[in-house]
């Protein structure tokens, strides 16, 4: 079950990038890319390792999202203004700080692709440990 959620999370956060750029015309800047880099894939990788019944595909869900949430949580750091960017990531042209869409003052894109990563993450760990059990 848990597989599932995460796969639903992935495509949801993936279909919600999508429409944050697409339709809504919010440029992504260098961090969101690389958070697409890691998100995007999940929504094919989940469902075919679903359906080929491969052993190991929590570890590989446990390889993306953990990567993409140290993106994600090194972006909303810098949004926040929690730390100082340490590396020019991002050009002058789109600041990785540009606010473009935020809920209650807090839940912004970086934040929001944070607890998408942290939700998959913990899914996938949760799924391999009952692996693990059987």
């Amino acid at each position: 079950m848990g597989l599932y959620l995460a796969w639903g999370v992935s495509l949801f956060s993936t279909l919600a990038s999508l429409f944050f750029s697409e339709i809504l015309k919010y440029p992504p800047c260098s961090l969101c890319w690389y958070q697409r880099i890691f998100m995007y894939p999940l929504v094919l990788i989940i469902p075919i390792g679903i359906l080929s019944y491969d052993k190991h595909i929590s570890k590989y869900i446990l390889a993306l999202s953990s990567i993409g949430s140290v993106i994600a949580g090194y972006h909303a750091l810098i949004y926040h203004n929690i730390i100082r960017e340490a590396f020019t990531l991002c050009t002058a042209d789109l600041s990785c700080k540009t606010k473009q869409f935020e809920l209650f003052n807090f839940l912004s894109i970086p934040v929001m692709s944070l607890l998408s990563f942290l939700l998959i993450f913990i899914l996938s760990l949760k799924e391999l440990k009952n692996e693990k059990r059987t």
